[in-house]
């Protein structure tokens, strides 16, 4: 009889001590968790990552947090710190993420287990270390020589961007095939230094505006474009222009800081298909507005036209599904026409040249990377 009240009284005993211990883990240590990485990265492109964690606790703690990024953001390795803490600790991880998608995502924070130092008690909760990530669209190289040459006269002068000006001479070079006649510098070419042709300085335009038709996108068509706006946008700040991005939700503000730059290309991260109708706002005055669009129907044109009364120009670049070569396509057969408000387009360029409204077309096997030329 005795050997069984001690085995009870052990019982007890092992009971009331593991009641103990879990009541006395029931509280989390104390964590402070911090992440350091850019506010932002271009898709495809990788970022360096550094957890940082601080944790206090009174007990012998064993402690493992994992801090999973968002989806579509990919860790080469997840961060997780493992520790058995005993007072205050100072630890950090690192690891790289690859930026697979586009968009903005807040990283909501990380997940705390702990336990007794046997570890019978595992408990979890969640850290509250939200964080703001942004995916810009990828880039890719650009031909732009008429995109962004601008009908502004008094902007500074320029040796690479901007409209010829005819009334500056640069200097003069050897005729080169494809040179138009009226380029030929006679006088020189009379004293015998071979056929040469004069060289002009360009104006440049104080400004880039983009706006980006929405409407019914669908996927190939929205992730070219954003795609297309974004490379217009690294462009345009390495030529030193104002830069904007529009959609049916608002512009971004017009500028060449940093700051400018970095909301333009967030409206690009955030950019989504919708059934609302295109709505260009009013650009900055002698801007240079380029409207991408999958479709070109009347009204778009309609708006396009009125904001010419602002922009120093605007150019219409239709990009229908289907009908043009992304960076890395090789040429393929086309099976179908493009939609009719394109081809209409096409067919009114003349008209609304006119008008100071450029057209553009991608057809066939054309590349995206030499649009305009």
């Amino acid at each position: 009889m005795s050997f069984f009240v001690a085995a009870l009284i052990w019982l007890a005993l092992l009971g009331a001590a593991l009641l103990l211990v879990w009541a006395l883990y029931r509280q989390p240590p104390s964590v402070e968790l911090s992440r350091e990485l850019p506010t932002g990265g271009f898709e495809g492109h990788t970022l360096p990552l550094t957890v940082r964690v601080k944790l206090r606790s009174r007990l012998p703690t064993r402690v493992v947090i994992q801090d999973e990024p968002p989806r579509r953001v990919v860790a080469d390795i997840v961060p997780v710190i493992q520790a058995t803490l005993f007072g205050e600790l100072h630890t950090q991880t690192g690891t790289t993420l690859t930026l697979n998608r586009r968009g903005v995502y807040q990283w909501q924070g990380a997940t705390l287990s702990w336990a007794d130092p046997l570890g019978l008690f595992w408990r979890s909760v969640p850290l509250d270390t939200p964080q703001r990530l942004e995916v810009y669209p990828a880039t890719h190289g650009l031909i732009l020589p008429d995109l962004l040459r601008p009908l502004l006269s008094e902007g500074a002068l320029s040796r690479s961007l901007g409209l010829e000006d005819p009334l500056s001479l640069r200097g003069a070079r050897e005729y080169s095939v494809g040179d138009p006649p009226s380029r030929i510098h006679w006088r020189l070419s009379a004293r015998g230094a071979g056929l040469m042709v004069r060289e002009l300085e360009r104006t440049a335009s104080s400004s880039l505006s983009i706006y980006l038709d929405l409407q019914h996108a669908s996927e190939v068509y929205l992730e070219s474009a954003v795609r297309l706006a974004a490379s217009l946008v690294q462009e345009a700040q390495q030529l030193g222009l104002a830069v904007s991005v529009a959609t049916d939700t608002g512009a971004s503000p017009s500028g060449r800081n940093y700051e400018s730059q970095r909301l333009a290309l967030v409206a690009l991260a955030e950019a989504a298909p919708t059934t609302a109708p295109p709505h260009i706002p009013a650009p900055p005055l002698g801007s240079n507005l380029i409207v991408l669009t999958q479709r070109a129907d009347d009204k778009l044109v309609g708006q396009a036209i009125t904001a010419r009364g602002r922009a120093s120009r605007v150019s219409i670049v239709a990009l229908p599904e289907g009908f043009y070569l992304e960076p890395g396509e090789k040429p393929r057969k086309q099976w179908a026409s493009p939609p009719e408000t394109v081809r209409a387009l096409a067919a009114r360029a003349g008209t609304l040249a006119e008008f100071g409204v450029l057209v553009y077309l991608l057809r066939g096997n054309q590349s995206v990377l030499k649009l305009g030329v």
